[in-house]
This record gives structure tokens, sequence and C-alpha cells, in this order.
């Protein structure tokens, strides 16, 4: 233990990011000379932050602070466990007795995948005992298990105790316990074999292999002379293991935590097993400032007010409240209108908050705001890849070129990619090509696309009777598309020694980007679509390749493409169209997001506008939990949670949620209620009674009932 390790505790808002800063700098200021009065080798320290947003904001501030003096390498826990492995590879190789092959992460939706492949031949009949779902969803709710385990230092081997006490009521059984823990212990041990590392394999390594060696441990402390760590609340458990190194070794360790928070509790989050690292440091409480929020001023009254201990509202909040969900988008928009065009507040000053902000809600709010030139930033709004239509004329396009894949092309599909993709001047010709317009479109495919299960493909355009009605830029567009999709096929056919390298299809997206999108001038949103298609593209090739050169038997490159396409249109592949910062600013917009993404993003707004106030999804503070969760922190006693526990959790979750939500809310809140919910159904959520007893708008007035 040492002194000089500090423990820095506050709520939202209350300065514990800056005070972990000024703690690096005065780290960094610190006399590092020889006793000759020779300079030393530079310091370094290793600077924790939850999640890589919030690691980008922190940097530029501690570059500001310590101005050269010392090395800082930034990182987030899971970035932290990945990079090591990778680094160490040699050494957790020995450790297991493997083969040498160079590590290939997989990505979430690739990771599921090949374990649904996998498990073919699981006995779903007992899982769906348990609870009937789809098996996918079962193949993902076990990959979580997996995670979860591995962020809570729980073996793989310990974990049927585990599922068994804990799940009983879910008639988890010994024998459906063992049975769940030897399909992952058999595909961890498969992905190994293969090279292949997910998240919840790579962070088990980590933990078991790495940190328990004192070699690493060696390493790990002359590499980094101190630890700064923020929000650590949100961290697994394993990562209070990791900072144990440096204060077991009287090296200097900086904590944040905040009480509060648990953002990501439920989603490998321990902060309980965290706030253990306290009994090695100093503490610093600091307290948030009271005239900076809300939270400051009305949140213990609406906290006591919501859990029942009183039964008034001192200071009310404002509710706009209509009969059906479309009215209150419409009249949450309105208000957001007025407010900005009368000059009460500018768009960053106002977010709409909601625990479940559908796509419905954020299509409607933003064509109603930008309508009236009002911008719109969607936090972190993962649309699916397939929503784009750019991204479903390559796909389109993919399914031509490639033979034996017919029944994923249709007339529908043909003609929404002759619009997209004739739209532009080419990249290879002088020629202007016209753009194909939807009428024209949808005659060239019912009369020129020629169905077939193996070699679908566009006819010439003499095949429609009055093709001359179709005009020349049209005429020409299509001849120019077919051509190079005739060039395409051809090159695709490749030599018998070496089909595989001729066929890749990434060369078939990245041709078709430059020929008919690149000349286009895209927009942010539609980049990113294209970036994350490309990156997604080039993954899932490179470990189709791997799969090629560990397998005996393996599937035609072409059924490997049709699975790619399916992959895509099944939704689970998503790019964020709205990027926050594109030119490296923030935007001045109205920010839309769930109450999560919002937490987790740490904004502070003038106006908030929390959307279907009314709706159940509040309950347990609108948090995810994962599986499983419960059973994997360190705290867990061992016994099942009972109906009271869980209403205890809900209830606690709820308060933190409120108490952050009032802490980043600097001047008005609007409870937006809705009788009904999008399915029609009567909206019953623990916040009602706050919606009930708040002033309608109509009677609030234009004034702010905070003073």
């Amino acid at each position: 233990m040492t002194s000089s390790s500090t423990w820095i505790c506050g709520s939202v808002r209350s300065g514990k990011t800056t005070t972990l800063i000024h703690h690096l700098a005065a780290w960094s200021s610190q006399n590092d000379l020889h006793r000759d009065g020779s300079q030393k080798p530079l310091k370094t320290a290793l600077v924790f932050a939850v999640n890589a947003d919030n690691r980008q904001a922190l940097m530029p501030a501690i570059a500001q602070a310590t101005t050269g003096k010392i090395v800082v390498q930034s990182t987030t826990p899971l970035g932290f466990f990945e990079d090591e492995v990778l680094l160490f590879w040699p050494l957790v190789l020995k450790a297991l007795g493997l083969q040498a092959h160079f590590p290939l992460r997989l990505r979430p939706e690739t990771e599921q995948e090949l374990a649904t492949q996998f498990w073919q031949s699981t006995p779903w009949e007992h899982l769906l005992d348990v609870e009937n779902m789809p098996p996918e969803r079962w193949v993902r709710r076990i990959l979580d298990l997996l995670q979860l385990a591995a962020f809570g230092g729980i073996s793989l081997e310990t974990l049927p105790r585990c599922l068994e006490d804990g799940l009983g009521q879910f008639k988890c059984t010994h024998t459906l316990a063992e049975t769940i823990v030897q399909m992952l212990m058999n595909w961890q041990d498969w992905c190994l074999q293969q090279g292949l590392l997910t998240y919840g394999i790579l962070t088990a390594l980590y933990w078991r292999y790495l940190l328990s060696d004192a070699t690493y441990q060696d390493h790990l402390l002359q590499r980094y002379q101190a630890v700064f760590a923020d929000d650590v609340d949100s961290y697994p458990a394993i990562a209070r293991d990791l900072f144990e190194v440096w204060l077991h070794h009287e090296a200097i360790g900086i904590f944040s935590f905040n009480p509060d928070g648990a953002i990501r509790l439920g989603l490998g989050a321990d902060p309980d097993y965290l706030l253990g690292l306290s009994d090695s440091c100093q503490r610093q409480t600091l307290d948030p400032d009271p005239a900076a929020s809300l939270g400051a001023t009305i949140g213990s009254n609406i906290i006591e007010f919501v859990s029942g201990t009183t039964f008034e509202l001192s200071t009310p909040l404002i509710s706009l409240q209509t009969n059906s969900r479309a009215q209150l988008l419409r009249k949450t928009a309105d208000q957001i209108i007025q407010a900005i065009q009368s000059g009460q507040a500018q768009p960053q000053d106002i977010a709409v908050i909601g625990p479940g902000l559908d796509t419905i809600a954020r299509y409607t709010l933003i064509e109603i705001l930008t309508a009236q030139g009002i911008p719109v930033e969607s936090l972190k709004d993962q649309r699916p890849l397939n929503s784009s239509a750019m991204i479903r004329a390559l796909l389109t396009l993919l399914a031509l070129v490639y033979p034996g894949l017919g029944h994923l092309v249709d007339a529908e599909l043909i003609a929404e990619m002759l619009v997209v993709l004739t739209h532009q001047r080419s990249a290879s010709i002088v020629l202007k090509v016209g753009q194909i317009d939807p009428v024209r479109a949808g005659l060239l495919a019912d009369y020129c696309f020629q169905p077939h299960l193996d070699h679908p493909q566009l006819l010439p355009v003499t095949a429609f009777p009055r093709w001359d009605r179709l005009g020349y830029q049209a005429t020409t567009a299509y001849n120019h598309l077919s051509a190079w999709l005739t060039q395409q096929r051809e090159a695709s056919q490749g030599t018998s020694a070496q089909p595989y390298l001729t066929l890749n299809p990434v060369f078939v997206l990245d041709r078709a980007i430059q020929e008919f999108l690149a000349p286009h001038t895209l927009t942010y949103d539609q980049l990113a679509d294209l970036r994350e298609l490309m990156e997604t593209a080039q993954h899932y090739w490179q470990v189709d390749e791997r799969l090629r050169q560990t397998q005996i038997r393996y599937p035609l490159l072409s059924e490997t493409v049709g699975q790619f396409i399916q992959l895509l249109r099944q939704g689970t592949i998503t790019a964020n169209p709205f990027p926050g910062n594109p030119n490296g600013q923030p935007r001045r917009a109205v920010m839309l997001a769930t109450t999560f993404q919002y937490r987790m993003a740490r904004p502070v707004h003038r106006w908030h506008f929390w959307l279907d106030a009314g709706s159940a999804l509040w309950h347990g503070g609108g948090a995810v939990i994962l599986w499983g969760a419960p059973l994997c922190l360190r705290h867990w006693a061992g016994e099942p949670l009972t109906v009271e526990d869980e209403m205890n959790n809900d209830q606690a979750q709820l308060r933190r949620l409120l108490l952050d939500l009032l802490s980043r809310v600097t001047e008005q809140v609007f409870l937006c209620h809705s009788d009904l919910s999008v399915s029609g159904q009567e909206q019953v959520g623990p916040l009602l009674p706050l919606v009930d007893a708040s002033l309608l708008l109509a009677d609030a007035g234009a004034e702010t009932p905070y003073g």
C-alpha cells in the first residue's frame, strides 16, 4: 500500500475526472533527476477510460495538463486485455500448449454465426424447457455468459455450480448447467485451435494466463510506473486484480468512483468489488456544486416521491401529455421548435432522452425538426447496414457476380440496384452516365432480368420490346452496368489452381464503390455505411481464409458469399449514420439518445425531454441486464435472487438513473407521456406518479418552474 495512491469519490459532475487529471499532472511534475543531476528516462502512465468515446474526450485534457513531461498511454479495460494478449501471445501459447497461429479476433456478429454453426447438433430442446426462444437467441445468451464469467474472473470449471445455484428457479438443473458449460468449453477449444479470439476468450486468457504470471507482472511494472483509471464503477471485476499489481508493489494508482454510477451493471461491471480498491488508497471525497444542476436542488425530492417515501413534490416538473404516441412525438417536436424559434433555447441546449428510443421515434423527430432547419444528432444510432439502399445495391451486385446465388436476387432488388448504382458519372469513361429513374428501372427489371438459381443475369437492353422508349441516358447507364457485371463475372471464374485468390469479394465491392459511388459526393452517413461494409467484408474474409487453412472441408466461396449477404440482410451489422463529430467538433444540434447512451456519453444540457415517461421500460433504470450477469459478480453470495431482491435492485437502478439524468440538466425537464404505447397498450411505468403530479404544459406557462 502507498499513501500516494488516491481514491476519488463523488457523484455526477462533482469534478472527479478533473481531479484525476490534476493528480496525473502533479505526478508528471515530480523530480525525475538522478543524484548526479542527469535526467531520468520519461515516466509512463497507463490511463484507463470506461469506453473509447470517453477516452477520446479525456486525452486532450491530459495532454494539455502534462505538456509532454511523461509518456501517457490511454486505453479501455477491454482494449487493454486484447492488446496484452496479442503482445504476449507466445506466452499464452506456451501455457496452453497450442500450435502457433497468429491470433485473429472475431467480431460479435461473426462469433454469433460461427457459434451457431458449431452448435448445430446441440440438444436445444433442453434449453427451450428453461425458456422458449429461438436457438440464435440462446447462442447469443450463452456467448455473453462466457464473457461475463471472464469479466468476473470465474473459470468455466466452476461456472456450473453458479448456474445451478443462481438459476434454480428457471429449471437450470445440474445436467443442464454442465451442458451449457461443456458447449462453451468445446467452443473455446475450437476457437483457440483455429487461432480465433472473441472478447470473452481473450479476457479469460488474460486473467488466467497473463495476469497471474509473475514474469508478466514484472514487465507490466517496468512499462508503466503508475495507473490512472476514471469511472471504475463501470469496470469488470478483473480490473481490480490488474490495478492491485501496482498497489501491491507500492506504485501509484489514482481511481475515480461514483457510488451512484454503475452504468454498466448487468453488462459485466462489478462496482462493489472495485470499491475494495479504496482500502489501499487515500480517500478524497468531492461534492457537486449545489447550483450546477437540478439534481442538486430537486433530485432528492424526486427520488423520495418516486420511491413512495413522500407524497408531494416540493417543485413539480412540466409534463406533455397526449393520448397516442404519434401525437406525443408531434407535440414534443413542436415544443422544441417553438423554444428554438422564440429564442428560449438553442439546439445544442436540448436533449430528448428515453429508456428505449425506437426507430419510429428517432425517424419522426429527425424528420420534423430537420424540416424546420433544426439540426439533430442521433447519439449512437446503430442503424442496420442493410437499411441503406447503397448497401442493398452492392449486395445485389455480389449475388449477380458469383454463381449459385440466384435465390438471393429478385426483380425488386434489381430495380433498386439500377436506380442506386447508375446515378452518377462513371470513373472509367468520360461519358456522363445518366440516372435510371424508378419507372425505367422497374421496366428493365421486369424485361431484362433473367432469374436463375445458378446464373441470374442482366439481358441486353433489346430484350425489352420498347427499349427505344428508355432514352439515351438510361440505356447507356444500363449497358455500362451490365458490361461491368460481365467483366467481373468473367474475372471471378479465375483459374482451377487458385480460384479463391481470384474470387475475393472484397475486391469486387471495392471496385463497385470506386466505379459507381466514389465519383459522387457522399454524405457522412453514407461514408460511415460504406466504411463499415468494407471493414466487415475484410474481417469476414480474413476469418474465412483462416478457416480454409485449418479445416479440411469447407464450403465453396460462392456459398460463403451467400452467407455474408444473408448475414447483412438479417440486420445484425450496424453503422452509425450520424457521426457525432465528423469535423472533430461536437455538433450544435438537438441530441436524441437512450438513457444508457446518454449516461455513457456524459453530456450536460439546459433542457431535457424525457420521452415515454410513463413507459414500463423505466423499471430497473432502463438498464439491460444480460442473462446470468448477477451470478458472475465477485460479491455474489451463491444464493438465487428472490423477487424482493430483484425489486430492490430495480429500485436502486432507477434511483441511480434519475440522479444521473437530473445531474446532467441545468434548467428544465419535460415529462413526455402518452396514454397508449406504440402497441396500443396503456402505459403504467414507475414514473407515472411523477407525470400525474407534474404541471401540464398549458398550465406551466412559458416560465421555468425552477425559479
